[in-house]
């Protein structure tokens, strides 16, 4: 990966300087904001895109993994994955592909419902999801350079906007627990 340059300005700050200079005030702060969030977002992929490497792993088949190895059972529909990570469906299959080559996953047939499919995390894949995890929480999770009281009102603010946004339903209501 090649080296950025790191600029002597913020060009963010710049961008909303340039939208008000073109009388788009009222729009210049979403504008920040948005950009903002995207640039943050880019910063912390590149990030967790460096821990998870070592680990063969990008950050859609870690969260499926993890979130298997959260279940009492280790394993769920191919469905359910996709809504609760709120991905399309032929993304979780092509994760689930490339898990299940790696030895990290298995698909199994549901015992109940003939017609579905379950993802069960493997021994191997609970290992690496493991490690990786103690990797994410030591040189991403734990590196933000913000204060605890910050960080909570930052998910505060984002978890708000997502709600706006349609992401989910109700602020405050705890999510249903995950199926065996």
């Amino acid at each position: 990966m090649a080296e950025r340059t790191r600029l002597h300005f913020d060009p963010v700050a710049e961008a909303e300087r340039q939208w008000r200079a073109n009388g788009w005030n009222e729009a210049a702060p979403g504008m920040g904001v948005v950009t903002s969030i995207m640039r943050v977002q880019q910063l912390f992929m590149s990030r967790v895109d460096a821990v998870l490497r070592p680990h063969d792993l990008t950050f859609a088949r870690f969260e499926v993994l993890r979130l298997l190895a959260f279940t009492r059972e280790g394993a769920l529909p191919l469905g359910k994955i996709g809504a609760r990570l709120q991905v399309h469906p032929a993304s979780v299959t092509s994760a689930i592909d490339r898990l299940e080559r790696q030895g990290f996953v298995v698909r199994v047939p549901h015992p109940t419902d003939g017609r579905a499919i379950l993802a069960e995390i493997t021994a191997a894949g609970r290992r690496v999801v493991d490690e990786a995890t103690v990797d994410l929480n030591d040189k991403a999770f734990t590196q933000l350079g913000l204060s605890d009281a910050d960080l909570h009102e930052l998910v505060r603010i984002l978890r708000e906007m997502r709600h706006r946004a349609g992401d989910f339903d109700q602020v405050g209501v705890d999510p249903d627990p995950l199926p065996a």
